[in-house]
């Protein structure tokens, strides 16, 4: 069965007219000293008969700890990662304070096989990036809602992409 997932990237102009997009820092063991392609799109898992952006919205708010801004969204569509989960990204303009988040948490075993069950984070900072920063920064998969939200931005009226 393949796994939904769902995700609200926030943007807002940046200095010099530059676009930015509001990423999170992927938290756990794993993640901890990895920074180049170890971001993400505030993304979680849905049903399949729930409704994406809803599930979006909902999964900002825990994975951050805050609902999102209120605001119209832009679809900015499904890719399969390499794991062969589907992920559905929507946009949307607002401001997000980064700096004060609180993150949802998992437990997992570590170290593996130690017995020992620690929680973490989903995720364990968040940081606003220009749209050239954020393609080094997520994973590979999501680079491409980066580019997807530059290309509808670059066709709505009165809006600089980046």
């Amino acid at each position: 069965m393949t796994v939904l997932s769902a995700g609200l990237l926030l943007f807002r102009p940046g200095a010099a007219g530059e676009v930015e997009v509001l990423l999170g820092h992927m938290g756990g063991p794993y993640w901890a000293r990895k920074d180049d392609a170890a971001w993400s799109v505030p993304k979680g898992e849905h049903d399949p008969g729930e409704d994406a952006q809803a599930a979006a919205e909902r999964e900002f708010t825990e994975e951050l700890g805050s609902p999102p801004p209120p605001g119209p969204v832009l679809e900015l569509g499904t890719v399969r990662q390499r794991t062969g989960k589907l992920i559905t990204v929507f946009a949307r303009e607002g401001d997000f304070d980064a700096d004060h988040i609180t993150p949802g948490v998992f437990e997992l075993e570590w170290p593996p096989r130690s017995g020992t069950v620690r929680e973490f984070p989903e995720i364990d900072r968040a940081a606003w990036f220009d749209t050239g920063t954020a393609r080094r920064k997520l994973v590979t998969a999501q680079v491409e809602f980066v580019d997807r939200l530059v290309g509808a931005l670059s066709r709505a009226p009165g809006t600089a992409p980046s």
